[in-house]
C-alpha cells in the first residue's frame, strides 16, 4: 500500500482528475455532471473518481438517487506543505545564480558599455 502523499501526487498526475477536482471546487456533482466536459464515458469518469477517492481527495455519498462527489481539500494542503519545503532551496538557488551573474558582469564591464 502506498502512503497518502504518493497517492495524492499519483492522482494529480492526470489532467482529467485535476479538471474534476477543479470542477468540484464549485460544489458537489454527480458522475454525469463531471463527465459532461470530457469525451469519455461515464464509466471512465467513474474510474477516475475511484482514484481520487482512494487518494482521499474526494468523498462520495448518496443524495436521493444521485451519487455525489465532494472535494476533500486536506490532502492537497499536505501536498502543498511538502512542496513548500523546496521553496527555500529554489530561492537559494536563484540567489546563487544572481550572485554569479553579478560577478560575471563585474569581470567583463566593457561588454555593457555602448560603443562610442
Amino acid at each position: 500500500m502506498t502512503d497518502q502523499l504518493s497517492a495524492v501526487f499519483g492522482a494529480l498526475a492526470d489532467p482529467t482528475r485535476r479538471a474534476i477536482l477543479a470542477r468540484l471546487r464549485a460544489g458537489d456533482a454527480n458522475v454525469a455532471e463531471l463527465a459532461a466536459p470530457f469525451a469519455m464515458s461515464q464509466p471512465a469518469v467513474s474510474r477516475h473518481l475511484k482514484v481520487l477517492e482512494a487518494a482521499g481527495l474526494i468523498t462520495r455519498s448518496r443524495r436521493a438517487t444521485a451519487r455525489l462527489s465532494h472535494l476533500e481539500a486536506n490532502p492537497l494542503r499536505d501536498a502543498t506543505a511538502w512542496l513548500a519545503g523546496y521553496r527555500e532551496y529554489w530561492e537559494e538557488s536563484h540567489d546563487r545564480l544572481d550572485e554569479l551573474l553579478a560577478r560575471l558582469q563585474d569581470t567583463h564591464p566593457e561588454e555593457d558599455e555602448e560603443p562610442t
